[in-house]
């Protein structure tokens, strides 16, 4: 692992633009009818996930769908990935047609032990220009793991408290929108498609939901709760992973007079699963 620090430092650019084809994607994923789509025209923040996919030729692709580490990522000798959290910080409106470049650096590789075994965390800055300046930022935590055994060995996690809510939204994941919002991303990560990987070479009990989709639903339902305000903030971590196919419902609570707002999911147990600190104001 110190042979990793190396790594530290590294940077790529890529270049990209929020598309009117893509942007008419994600609301129909997102079950709304299709925004105004002309140049210049404003689209919600959030959806900035969807685009600078790390689109790597076949042959350079791991096992479990992902791009071979060695390359951008540090070659972490440990088979599972999975975002654990993510710092987002908008800045400027997001623009159908607006030209944009994203800077991605490695910032820190952080070896620790888990309940579960090896762990080792990759932080990664980028951070998101366009012709008037930055756009946005993201600060993003990923999480490798050793090799699932096939049972649960270690101790579940007990589950984290909760605020109490101000709303609540339903939230069933099924396969197609798993595979809908992987193809809006160009994510290959075998998890959210082949449930037979997904349990076999994982350890999970089903398809996992995309940590990003999750996000984005999130976001989405919160927005809907505060018409006309503005997404600046959102602090998001992994607790578990959700399963497909369960249901799941959308919770968030009313806002402090600086506009922040705890939203979290949760799963089918009533765990949360994911949570986001946000400031919608």
């Amino acid at each position: 692992m110190e042979e990793l620090q190396g790594w530290v430092g590294r940077a790529r650019e890529v270049a990209d633009e929020m598309s009117a084809p893509a942007a008419r994607r994600m609301a129909a994923m997102l079950d709304q009818a299709a925004p105004d789509l002309s140049p210049g025209a404003a689209v919600p923040p959030f959806w900035i996930a969807i685009l600078f996919d790390d689109a790597q030729p076949q042959s350079r692709l791991g096992a479990d769908g992902h791009p071979e580490k060695g390359e951008f990522l540090p070659p972490v000798p440990l088979p599972r990935r999975m975002l654990a959290g993510r710092r987002l910080r908008y800045l400027a409106p997001l623009r159908i047609g607006q030209p944009l470049t994203r800077k991605s650096e490695i910032t820190a590789i952080t070896p620790k032990e888990g309940r579960s075994g090896k762990l080792c965390f990759v932080t990664v800055l980028h951070t998101v220009t366009g012709p008037d300046g930055v756009v946005a930022t993201e600060e993003q935590d990923i999480a490798y793991r050793e090799a699932s055994t096939g049972a649960a060995s270690a101790k579940p996690e007990a589950p984290a408290p909760k605020p109490d809510a101000a709303w609540r939204v339903p939230f069933t994941p099924d396969p197609v929108l798993l595979f809908r919002y992987s193809a809006l991303c160009y994510n290959g990560h075998r998890i959210h498609y082949d449930v037979d990987y997904a349990r076999e070479a994982e350890g999970y009990p089903g398809l996992v939901v995309n940590g990003g989709l999750s996000t984005t639903m999130l976001l989405d339902a919160a927005m809907k709760q505060a018409p006309g305000a503005a997404l600046a903030s959102a602090d998001v971590r992994t607790m578990r992973p959700l399963t497909c196919n369960r249901p799941a419902t959308l919770c968030g609570t009313a806002p402090d007079e600086q506009g922040n707002r705890t939203l979290w999911l949760e799963d089918e147990t009533g765990a949360m699963a994911l949570r986001i600190q946000a400031r919608i104001s």
